[in-house]
């Protein structure tokens, strides 16, 4: 089990990485499920990047993710990741990605537009860009005999230099200890490079658009190794996910609005039933950003005692529709809804985390050969809200960068790394504790931690979260672990980081609302948690 490179994860993040390495690496890839399930296969939207240059520029793209970050995005990153966007979308189109095409434009490409975007900028394959862009993908990584697949493998642990050398500096990654699901057996894996990019943490709340991968595994396990994570707070919720009891996390894209859908209030809300009520809160109404409209309904469920607001788009072409949202139209009607005659009934879900792991531009981590990429990673592109589509764009752009950094270092010798110790654990005989927690954890974090916060929640999901750590550190330190456990461990750790650096900030800023603290400081400061160690605000 040695390798050049072991990468966890199997979205458009890990899958850039292992496809921009060098031939002669031997690469492990790592999944916790099958190869295609992670976020970016149910990414609907696009990609985010300057195409035509007359009608766009980097310019405008670079201040349409600052002014949706809030101020808070790292300017020079943002500007290195959509300078490289271009670059980007053709190495897909080179791989056979079949983006929607338009012969009147000068690109020859589909460009449609998202809220906060002031341009037609985001190439797509109909409604369903990231399971086409996985698809497509898959096939090349299946095919390379270098890189070795392990589905069905779920990431423990970090392997790093202070187990096994002491006062050694820098903090080196050596490897990590994967179990093996389907044998039960913990494996340890020797690596050169070890690359996270095991996506988000959205399963951390009950209501998420998120797959059910989504445990924060990445950050979890970087932070316990002793990486700086950032921004934690800042948790997108996005605007506008399907509310019917037989459709689990089901999307509905932002590109729905920027076509032209319209939110207005169901007939539930009495004689405004029907009425349009995103003008009353941004001059942008639908085209704002997603923390303003996710707030937006938020308020007016909250204020009229709705359970789910209605998004219109049935004044469009039918035609229209069903050739740009073919995945959004079939789901619907499956379930008895006809978007091209009646509204969509939608609520806000859990759907980006927009902090992680502290990065540079090359995907480096504070620990010596442990690089993270994407939704895992901080890099200051998205500040304290994500602009739309440029999260594929970033998982392309920094998976490049990472793969051309890790080929450029001379290579090091592998250490020899001790086996998995089970010998003083036992088999779990009450596994219901594992549900509970998990359940109690969801639950109050939606409650406690959600769209708009105040500092006596914050403060009580605290203890709450501490109690449970206690708990889940005495299972773990106990019984053989399992895929549930593990994702509970996860989990516990990525909510005290949320909560922690939420009562860190006090103001209001992007995705993360305080009405304890309303207003908004003149200068914008990343929230930065070191581990081990007093926290600070950077």
């Amino acid at each position: 089990m040695n390798f050049d490179v072991v990468i966890v994860g199997s979205g458009l993040a890990g899958l850039s990485v292992a496809l921009r390495l060098p031939k002669t690496y031997k690469i492990a890839l790592i999944c916790k499920r099958t190869l295609w399930e992670s976020a970016s296969n149910f990414a609907q939207g696009g990609i985010a990047a300057v195409l035509d240059p007359v009608l766009d520029s980097i310019e405008e793209h670079v201040a349409d993710t600052m002014t949706a970050g809030a101020g808070l995005c790292d300017e020079e990153a943002t500007r290195f990741i959509v300078e490289h966007g271009g670059e980007a979308v053709d190495w897909l189109i080179d791989q056979g990605v079949p983006f929607s095409k338009d012969t009147s434009t000068q690109t020859g490409y589909h460009l449609t537009r998202e809220g906060g975007h002031s341009q037609r900028r985001i190439i797509h394959a109909a409604d369903a860009t990231g399971h086409v862009v996985q698809q497509t993908l898959e096939k090349i990584i299946r095919s390379r005999p270098n890189i070795h697949l392990f589905e069905n493998h779920f990431a423990v642990d970090l392997i790093t230099s202070d187990k096994l050398y002491e006062d050694k500096q820098p903090l080196e990654c050596y490897g990590l200890y994967v179990l093996n699901e389907e044998e039960g057996l913990v494996h340890t894996f020797a690596a050169r490079h070890t690359v996270l990019a095991t996506g988000g943490a959205g399963k951390v709340y009950l209501y998420t658009t998120n797959p059910d991968t989504s445990t924060g595994d990445g950050v979890a396990m970087a932070w316990r190794a002793g990486a700086r994570v950032s921004n934690m707070e800042f948790v997108q919720f996005h605007p506008t996910c399907l509310y019917h009891p037989y459709a689990k996390s089901f999307l509905i894209s932002e590109s729905v609005r920027g076509e032209g859908g319209l939110l207005k209030l169901p007939p539930d809300a009495g004689s405004e039933g029907g009425m349009r009520f995103m003008p009353e809160h941004d001059p942008r109404a639908e085209l704002a950003p997603r923390d303003i409209v996710a707030r937006s309904i938020d308020f007016e469920m909250k204020k009229r005692g709705l359970d789910y607001v209605h998004l219109d788009i049935s004044h469009q072409d039918p035609q229209f529709l069903k050739e740009h949202f073919p995945t959004i139209y079939a789901r619907c009607l499956e379930l008895g809804i006809d978007i091209t005659k009646e509204p969509i009934p939608v609520v806000p879900a859990t759907h980006f985390t927009c902090g992680g792991v502290v990065t540079d531009t090359k995907g480096r981590t504070d620990i010596k050969n442990l690089y993270a990429v994407g939704e895992t990673a901080c890099t200051g592109l998205h500040g304290a809200n994500r602009l739309a589509s440029n999260s594929l764009l970033e998982c392309l752009v920094i998976g490049k960068t990472a793969a051309e950094h890790i080929a450029s270092l001379p290579e090091e010798p592998f250490h020899i790394l001790p086996e998995w110790d089970e010998s003083r654990v036992s088999n779990a005989n009450e596994e219901v504790v594992i549900s509970h927690n998990w359940d109690e954890l969801r639950r109050f974090m939606w409650n406690y931690v959600g769209i708009v916060r105040t500092t006596k929640r914050l403060e009580r999901a605290q203890r709450r979260i501490q109690l449970l750590k206690e708990e889940i550190d005495e299972y773990y330190a106990n019984f053989i672990i399992s895929n549930n456990l593990l994702e509970l461990r996860n989990l516990v750790d990525v909510a005290s980081m949320i909560v922690e650096s939420a009562l860190l900030r006090k103001e209001s800023r992007g995705l993360h609302y305080n009405s304890d603290f309303p207003t908004t400081f003149p200068k914008a400061m990343p929230t930065v948690l070191t581990p081990n160690k007093k926290r600070v605000r950077a």
